[in-house]
């Protein structure tokens, strides 16, 4: 398994932790993008499973889109959307050859309730997760006779800095452990693969 995060000392952090290979990239960046696919597929020797987790709020405080300054509109686009389809599209033929050998293969891009309901204030991070989510859908379309699964989920509220920065007085006991909904995306990944092919236990991620 491969993992990639912005910060060196992120990366040492969960590598250590849980034995994963660490990648230190920005996927917001353009120029980080080939890079951080050839370590991805230079390490595992092929992709099966594509996570696209990474999230930026916008502004931060979150504020009214008449607030919001186009740069920071663009900072969360760049992170939830932009970012996704470089990554996916950098990795598409290493995912197409797994499905191929394997049957399938499956990319998973992280949304969010914001995606569907209008929340004041969550106006940068909702219109870029809204349009992941039907950008997974036209990925969906247009790969599955390739046999590449395209899953849009919503892990919701989760007890991580990201929602401590977007809601500091947030009630935590009300939020979800990141261990839950991870748990919960790994059984929808294992859905998506056909039975019996047991990836999950392979060696790519």
């Amino acid at each position: 398994m491969v993992f990639v995060a912005r910060s060196a000392d992120a990366v040492e952090r969960v590598a250590a932790d849980t034995g994963a290979i660490g990648v230190v990239g920005d996927v917001g960046d353009k120029d980080a993008t080939y890079p951080i696919a050839l370590q991805i597929t230079g390490n595992l020797g092929g992709l099966d499973v594509l996570v696209n987790n990474a999230s930026s709020l916008g502004p931060t405080p979150l504020a009214l889109l008449a607030d919001t300054e186009c740069e920071e509109l663009e900072e969360a686009l760049a992170v939830n959307l932009v970012g996704p389809f470089r990554l996916t599209k950098a990795l598409y033929g290493a995912l197409a050859a797994s499905a191929r050998e394997e049957g399938s293969s499956v990319v998973v891009n992280i949304s969010s309730d914001a995606a569907v309901n209008a929340y004041p204030e969550w106006g940068a991070y909702g219109a870029s997760k809204a349009a992941l989510g039907h950008l997974t859908s036209i990925w969906h379309e247009e790969s599955n006779d390739l046999g590449i699964r395209f899953l849009s989920i919503d892990p919701g509220d989760m007890d991580t800095p990201l929602h401590a920065l977007a809601v500091p007085d947030a009630d935590v006991s009300t939020l979800k452990h990141p261990d839950q909904s991870a748990l919960e995306v790994i059984a929808a990944i294992a859905a998506a693969i056909p039975q019996g092919r047991g990836a999950l236990q392979g060696d790519r991620k």
